[in-house]
């Protein structure tokens, strides 16, 4: 039997490991994310990649993402901005573990100009992999955006991130949902309400005011016969639109957009990109973090 490899992203919610050999990935393990295990990542590790290992030790081990972080596995450092995909490997902290080299990347860390410190970590992975996937995203002056629970803003020139920014709108977005009066517990997923709240909020992000305009998702389900699916929409279109509109200004960029990640919610940003000018391209998440962790396949699990 030939050797294999194992690549891996890990996040805070999802471990991803795939094998790969002789160049192609023929298996794919899925366990619990770092916000699940904590210190105790280690064994969560050995116990999803055990079929494995019942063939032998991997030649390497390679990961990414929240694994790195300071309540994870082993805390590997940030590399500082601006950084270029071989000075972000170069950060990557290695040890051996059951007789296999593994290394866990690092994270980005930047300072902004208005002087706030960001960071990221598994998010760079992507980036990097985008590049070595699509040669001419590494040319040139590029606005690379990662939609999630921490939506990452990153500007990128020539393949090296210069600087990025943070904008927390999932988090946000499920607080207002869960734990607010705002947020409406009886949605039935009514897909057309949604799609018309969503509209609404888009319109009245490109207002301003985006404070004074959060209490018209319950306001207009008690005065204006709106419905529970159409408050969720509101408030999604509210926050992403006031993102893109505050994101844009604060890295100034007018130029197309980048969206890397999840297929659904992509497509939420390509629609509130497009209402604000702005035009964009979609790469598909997992595709780009493999890149960046050195595959050079195509996704086939």
């Amino acid at each position: 039997m030939s050797g294999y490899t194992v690549i891996g992203d890990w996040g805070t919610s999802n471990l991803r490991l795939f094998r790969v050999e002789e160049g192609r990935i023929v298996a794919r393990r899925d366990g619990p994310g770092i916000g699940a295990v904590g210190r105790a990542a280690e064994a969560a590790f050995a116990d999803t990649v055990a079929p494995w290992l019942a063939d032998g030790t991997p030649l390497s081990i390679t990961l990414c993402g929240m694994v790195g972080a300071r309540d994870g596995w082993v805390e590997a450092p940030y590399a500082d901005c601006p950084a270029d995909a071989a000075s972000w490997r170069a950060a990557a902290i290695g040890f051996d573990w059951r007789g296999a080299p593994i290394a866990i990347m690092a994270g980005l860390a930047c300072t902004g100009a208005d002087g706030i410190p960001d960071v990221m970590r598994g998010e760079e992975t992507q980036i990097f992999g985008a590049c070595a996937r699509d040669p001419a995203l590494a040319q040139g002056r590029r606005l690379i955006v990662l939609p999630g629970t921490h939506s990452k803003w990153a500007l990128v020139q020539d393949g090296r991130v210069l600087a990025f920014r943070t904008v927390p709108t999932g988090e946000l977005f499920a607080l207002l949902r869960d734990r607010s009066t705002l947020g409406p517990k009886d949605a039935v997923g009514d897909a057309a309400q949604e799609a018309a709240g969503f509209a609404e909020g888009l319109a009245r992000a490109g207002e301003g005011a985006v404070l004074a305009q959060l209490f018209a998702a319950r306001a207009m389900r008690l005065r204006a016969g709106r419905s529970a699916d159409w408050a969720l929409g509101y408030l999604s279109g509210l926050l992403i639109g006031s993102e893109i509109a505050e994101a844009r200004a604060l890295l100034q960029a007018d130029d197309g957009v980048t969206l890397i990640g999840d297929a659904r919610l992509a497509d939420r940003y390509a629609r509130a990109l497009a209402a604000q000018g702005l035009e964009s391209q979609r790469l598909e998440g997992d595709a780009c973090a493999l890149a960046g962790l050195g595959y050079g396949g195509e996704m086939t699990l």
